[in-house]
């Protein structure tokens, strides 16, 4: 069979569709970047948010619509969508064949109609499907006042390193889960029930996928989880983090290893040393503070003040005075008054952040906060969040410029879509998909692979984007 990926949503739910992919494989079958061309369709779903759960539906709408113009073809849904409305989605889209929840992923195999195995070569990647989606009143989610979907049991699954992975991002990077799940009971969340308890993979699994991933072509390796700085707790191990990163700097092919999702009070000093002691470890922290107020804090049950969380940034930045900071805030939370978002703003100019993204709050049934009255209107939610990334805007736009004339290290992610004759890349204070990017001129492409680590001088600055010019293009090819 050929199968076609649409992945939506998230990097944890990237690797999971990379997963389902490797074990589609692994059981003989061979993927398509072609929907036209795939046997079994699957949409990989998110239902973090409205907008991410409209997102989904109309995905599998599109889909439905395809597999009814071409007899034969089957469609599966998984992912967070998936475990959280289950019956729901086979009963309103009676097109769908199966429905897979995040704690089933390893069934895939089974809904795949069985196929001689054989060798299976390099494929293309999930398929990214653009264009309208056939309307249809699909709403069983709208309602925040009705259960929360099907499912009562919260999910348990956790890959390892001998599970199969078809990788789907650029070849010189990869995103690892060190965890799966969450622990916490914030008033606006609802991934506890979507993806379970917290729940640490053993540190030797995860140093050999990241061995093995180096030995496909891996450079960047990322790290991700719900809260990656709670990793080994939930087993008793604190400190368990510092002593990963100090193992996966001896793994033999990578160059960067980057964090993410970074919880502000489960970062220890263990893992600060390690960071600022590693060699490969990009000094990178990305911590979703979600807001400054104290007030709103307490309601979005975040532990942690803006007095505590200032404390912590002096302490990575005395450890780490290079670091880069990245964070995302949500406005217009339940109860949320001008003199709040005042605090935050205030916040904003005093800590000086690298990159920040701002949500607007919208309401999820299944979460405490999804009970209240939601009482900031649309309007000004997004005018508060348009105020503060404006503010960011200014802030970054000046210290891109004073980087000007500086030499910095990159890799190179690709052409640039902008002009054939340059190339795009990114610096270790840069995430793929979610930071500002480096463009990369007085080169010859041809010259210079996807992959590829140089160093560089900083000619000129594009407001968040910054322009830098070769000095040398030899350091780390791909083989």
């Amino acid at each position: 069979m050929k199968i076609g990926m649409i992945s939506l949503g998230c990097p944890k739910n990237l690797v999971d569709s990379e997963v389902m992919l490797g074990l589609g494989e692994q059981a003989g079958h061979t993927v398509t970047a072609d929907a036209a061309d795939a046997d079994v369709l699957i949409v990989n779903t998110c239902a973090f948010i409205d907008r991410a759960k409209q997102e989904s539906i109309d995905t599998i709408l599109e889909m439905a619509e395809l597999k009814k113009a071409a007899p034969g073809k089957r469609l599966v849904v998984t992912g967070c969508l998936a475990e959280r409305y289950k019956d729901e989605l086979q009963a309103q889209i009676p097109e769908i064949d199966a429905v897979l929840g995040t704690g089933e992923i390893p069934q895939i195999v089974d809904v795949l109609a069985p196929t001689p195995s054989g060798a299976v070569g390099d494929s293309p990647p999930p398929m990214h499907i653009g264009g309208q989606s056939p309307s249809r009143p699909v709403a069983f989610y709208r309602n925040r006042h009705q259960p929360l979907g099907s499912r009562t049991e919260l999910p348990t699954y956790l890959y390892d390193a001998s599970t199969p992975r078809h990788l789907a991002t650029p070849r010189h990077y990869a995103y690892v889960k060190v965890a799966e799940g969450c622990d916490y009971t914030c008033a606006f969340c609802i991934i506890p029930r979507l993806r379970g308890r917290y729940r640490s993979r053993p540190a030797g699994e995860i140093v050999r996928e990241a061995q093995a991933l180096a030995d496909r072509g891996v450079k960047e390796l990322l790290l991700i989880s719900q809260d990656t700085t709670f990793y080994g707790n939930d087993v008793g191990e604190r400190g368990a983090l510092g002593r990963l990163l100090r193992q996966l700097d001896k793994v033999d092919g990578l160059e960067w290893i980057r964090l993410l999702y970074l919880y502000p009070t489960t970062i220890d000093d263990v893992m600060l040393d390690a960071m600022a002691e590693s060699d490969k470890v990009c000094n990178y922290i990305d911590l979703p503070l979600q807001h400054a107020s104290d007030a709103v804090l307490k309601r979005m049950r975040r532990p942690g003040t803006r007095a505590s969380y200032e404390r912590l940034l002096d302490r990575i930045r005395t450890r780490m005075p290079d670091v880069a900071l990245r964070t995302t805030f949500i406005v217009g939370f339940p109860g949320e008054t001008e003199d709040d978002i005042a605090e935050l703003s205030a916040f904003i100019s005093a800590v000086q952040f690298d990159h920040i993204g701002v949500f607007t709050y919208s309401h999820e049934e299944g979460t405490r906060a999804g009970e209240w009255n939601d009482d900031v209107p649309a309007a000004s939610k997004r005018k508060r969040r348009d105020r503060l990334m404006a503010q960011q805007r200014t802030i970054v736009s000046a210290a891109q410029q004073r980087r000007v004339g500086s030499r910095v290290r990159l890799v190179v992610d690709g052409p640039s879509p902008e002009h054939e004759l340059v190339l795009r890349g990114r610096l270790a204070s840069q995430a793929p998909e979610i930071d500002p990017v480096v463009y990369l001129t007085d080169c010859d492409p041809t010259e210079v692979l996807p992959g590829q680590f140089l160093d560089g001088e900083v000619v000129g600055a594009r407001e968040y984007d910054l322009v830098v010019r070769p000095l040398n293009a030899s350091s780390v090819v791909l083989t």
